[in-house]
């Protein structure tokens, strides 16, 4: 269960806001300050997982407590709720640490959305070891696909490069497509398809040689 502290001057906002984390599942709110000095002393107290911080506190700046909230509860996250707008604002709170900033008003399902992406992206590093998997996911990056295409072999695609990075046929050490298949015992067609896969990834450079009729002559080189 994720423990939650709501901060926000506004009785009546406060006990709207405790509602809809209540109505999250997977977690529930374990206290309510008003002020910057109340929200110290409940975040060390309670030591909730994250707070829902409003910027505009009697007292003190949201963005100036982050500091003193994180040393009362080390482990604590925070996400921004509030109505400012400014720029330079959001980007304070950003470089401050926080998980996410939701400008007021906002609906029940706005909330929801913000929670549920932060259960399914801080859960995983809770332990002592992560992976880059984990890692992604905390900052909303889309895994690499990292499958051939269809009808690769990759046994066939690291001959491949593996005879790129060695020399080639001739002095500048490149490979037109139809020496790479004599190397390699396959199609011209085949090897042309790998080596143009290496040259979309970026691991591969193409230059052209011209004769003195027809198309200039592909010839591929390890980056």
């Amino acid at each position: 269960m994720i423990e939650v502290l709501i901060v926000d001057d506004d009785f009546m906002v406060a006990r709207i806001h405790t509602g809809y984390v209540e109505r999250t599942p997977g977690f529930k709110v374990t206290g309510v300050a008003r002020n910057g000095a109340e929200a110290r002393q409940a975040a060390e107290r309670l030591q909730p997982d994250l707070v829902l911080l409003d910027v505009y506190l009697p007292d003190v700046s949201g963005l100036d407590l982050l500091g003193d909230l994180r040393e009362a509860a080390p482990e604590v996250d925070v996400l921004v709720i509030s109505a400012a707008r400014e720029a330079d604002t959001v980007r304070r709170a950003l470089r401050g640490g926080i998980v996410h900033y939701l400008m007021k008003p906002f609906s029940y399902d706005d909330l929801r959305v913000r929670l549920e992406h932060y259960q399914q992206a801080y859960a995983p590093i809770a332990g002592d070891h992560t992976d880059q998997a984990d890692i992604d996911r905390v900052f909303n990056i889309a895994p690499v696909d990292r499958r051939l295409p269809k009808g690769f072999s990759p046994e066939t695609l690291k001959l491949v490069e593996e005879t790129l990075r060695g020399r080639g046929p001739d002095d500048d050490g490149n490979l037109s497509a139809a020496e790479a298949a004599a190397l390699l015992g396959i199609s011209r067609v085949s090897a042309r398809r790998y080596l143009e896969h290496l040259t979309d990834k970026g691991k591969v450079e193409v230059s052209l040689r011209y004769g003195e009729v027809g198309r200039p002559e592909r010839r591929y080189a390890w980056r």
